[in-house]
């Protein structure tokens, strides 16, 4: 497993992907799965920027873990912001207009839908969000 630490702005949103990414290509990960990866990516890590320590700031790990039989990579997020779980929200109406819809939800709903496993748990201080993805 490896890891990345940094201040969970959404400027690092970037440098987070760029650190995934490296690992994925190390492992041979096709560019199909490394996209749906990085959207994934995006949404989570800008959630944690936008709402873990608001208003103030904190640190946000990322870690790396690569399975071989069958491929896949768990990317987990860590952070010491306030307790939340994305995945409790319900999930949006998607069959409704998008201006008959209410604001929100709807990048989480879409990481459900492109991830194989997506969970949450508050454990010792930390909410920990954990994507896997076959490839």
């Amino acid at each position: 497993m490896r890891e990345l630490t940094v201040p969970a702005t959404i400027n690092n949103v970037e440098t987070v992907t760029d650190f995934v990414n490296g690992q994925l290509e190390e492992a041979g990960c096709p560019v199909k799965t490394q996209m749906q990866l990085d959207v994934a990516i995006d949404e989570l890590f800008s959630n944690i920027a936008h709402y873990a320590y608001d208003p103030g700031s904190g640190m946000a790990t990322v870690q790396v873990d690569l399975e071989e039989d069958p491929p896949a990579a768990i990317v987990t997020f860590l952070d010491q912001g306030r307790p939340y779980n994305p995945l409790a929200k319900e999930d949006p109406d998607v069959s409704l207009a998008a201006r008959d819809r209410p604001t929100g939800g709807l990048g989480i709903f879409l990481v459900k839908r492109i991830m194989d496993d997506v969970s949450y748990e508050y454990r010792e201080g930390y909410n920990v969000l954990r994507i896997r993805k076959k490839y």
